[in-house]
């Protein structure tokens, strides 16, 4: 697990920008979906995090907290898929392509139970290799996260600086 603070969205971009490269470099020819498990308290940071991802995917819609619809997809442009643009991040990670077509992010903070995730096609989500899902609060579906899911803890202090520790 790696620690990195935080001061600002600059610096939080920064994070996201590794850690993305990380996960992308041991995508590898997986069968299904990558998830990373958001944590943190209300206000941490979790959907800051998101939207810096999807801004090094190359993502022009504004990504906002799913809270209320608990589901968002986002499709991912071409170029940041197979590294044929003007998006450095991806067409610099040596020997890798993305074949994301899709970041989805959920939050399960109103969701009761698992079922209702399940409900929204959660199985179909993360079996498909097309998709880089970014879940918050999945503490309240624990026993569906698949095995291998990565993890991203965000806390933040009284001065607003925030904490993130990727697992």
């Amino acid at each position: 697990m790696s620690k990195s603070f935080s001061k600002n969205v600059e610096e939080t971009e920064k994070i996201a920008k590794i850690f993305l490269e990380k996960i992308l470099q041991k995508e590898n020819k997986k069968n299904g979906a990558i998830v990373v498990c958001l944590s943190g308290d209300l206000g941490a940071g979790k959907t800051a995090f998101t939207q810096a991802i999807g801004k090094h995917l190359g993502i022009k819609n504004k990504i906002t907290s799913p809270t209320f619809v608990i589901m968002k997809k986002y499709p991912v442009p071409e170029q940041a898929r197979y590294g044929a643009g003007p998006l450095p991040l991806i067409r610099g990670i040596k020997g890798v392509e993305s074949s994301f077509n899709f970041l989805i992010h959920i939050d399960a903070y109103r969701l009761k139970n698992e079922k209702e995730l399940l409900s929204l096609g959660w199985e179909e989500i993360i079996n498909n290799k097309e998709h880089l899902v970014f879940i918050e609060w999945p503490e309240n579906v624990k026993k569906i996260i698949p095995v291998g899911a990565r993890f991203v803890y965000i806390s933040h202090k009284e001065n607003g600086e925030r904490i993130l520790e990727l697992k």
